[in-house]
């Protein structure tokens, strides 16, 4: 098959993945190869690309629960980034609970080997974003059923761009602030209408301006916040985003999000067709996104789960090849496993 020849021209070190010639129009879309690694390889972690065009190798991931933070939506198999991403939600989730929130509820991080997702984001792709839903974690522990169904909570009024103080609380506004003071963290997306309720509580002071900053509005995010972190050193073909600048992002740039003009629809150009988007191929992707592709994988997903005393080096002892992703024409999903913690 043509995705053959272009997914393992590079990862020639698995047998069963042969290559036959093709024209790049053949290859599938990338989020099909992506969207159904079920597991990730066991290389060293590396962030290759740029977090809405690239890759990751030797992901870890999210336990599914801890004590102060449960995974949502366990079926997309979402729960996987670079251990530093990983390392520093396990971090937000304890130190968030001594500041008076009752614990994280986590949405998407990465697929197991990063790439494009079958749906939702054009970022998450190289394991160093991650969303994390405004609703408070309950004190049980929610069904898997449950996971996949529950709403998250918007923080807004209705039919409006401004908080509802209702809603989001000043637990809230400290759960952001604790986020967004940590060093590994490049920048925040939030509603316009939050970064306004954040300017409110915080902005008066200038001491609050170099995490302040890092909350950039932008649109959706009323109802989860998404924390991106730096490139880290272990990756240097990780490709940085630019810097935020200075100051607290309170002045004009946050009052142009409360005019038309953000809002407006896209004006078409007379007599120019719409054009369809190409969907991002293999070939689009940095070249060690193919070799990671076809990296072996672990033998079970509690040896790549990170928790106390996880060692990679047991991971890479166990790892088996990889087949082929199978991508049926009716777009079954994959059957996923579930990250849990290591057992005994």
């Amino acid at each position: 098959m043509a995705f053959i020849s272009r997914i393992m021209k590079i990862a020639g070190a698995v047998a069963a993945l042969t290559a036959v010639a093709a024209p790049a129009a053949a290859e599938p879309a990338a989020k099909e190869l992506f969207g159904r690694m079920p597991l990730p390889s066991v290389s060293e972690p590396a962030s290759v690309g740029f977090y809405s065009k690239g890759c990751i190798a030797g992901a870890v991931a999210l336990p599914t629960d801890g004590e102060t933070w449960q995974a949502m939506r366990l079926e997309r198999n979402r729960r996987w980034g670079h251990p530093k991403m990983i390392a520093l939600l396990e971090r937000l989730s304890r130190e968030a609970v001594q500041d008076g929130w009752p614990g994280l509820l986590v949405g998407d991080i990465a697929q197991p080997r990063g790439g494009p997702m079958l749906s939702g984001h054009a970022s998450h792709q190289v394991g160093l974003d991650a969303d994390i839903w405004l609703t408070p974690m309950p004190k049980r522990t929610l069904t898997r059923s449950e996971r996949a169904n529950t709403s998250a909570t918007s923080m807004l009024k209705k039919d409006s761009l401004h908080v509802d103080t209702k809603k989001f609380t000043p637990a809230h506004a400290r759960l952001l602030k604790r986020a967004a003071s940590y060093d590994e963290v490049q920048r925040i997306f939030i509603h316009p209408g939050i970064k306004e309720a954040m300017c409110e509580a915080y902005g008066g002071s200038r001491a609050n301006d170099d995490w302040m900053n890092k909350l950039r509005p932008y649109y959706g995010h009323h109802y989860h916040f998404h924390v991106r972190i730096f490139c880290p050193d272990d990756s240097p073909n990780c490709r940085p985003q630019q810097s935020t600048g200075s100051g607290n992002g309170c002045g004009k740039s946050l009052a142009w999000w409360f005019t038309d003009e953000p809002w407006a629809p896209a004006k078409p150009e007379p007599g120019k067709k719409p054009v369809k988007p190409r969907a991002v191929t293999l070939s689009d992707l940095p070249p060690a996104c193919a070799r990671i592709l076809g990296e072996p994988a672990p033998a079970d997903a509690s040896l790549v789960t990170y928790v106390d005393g996880y060692d990679p080096t047991l991971a890479r002892a166990t790892a088996v090849p990889v087949k082929a992703p199978a991508i049926p024409g009716n777009r079954v999903p994959v059957l996923v496993p579930i990250p849990a913690a290591k057992p005994n």
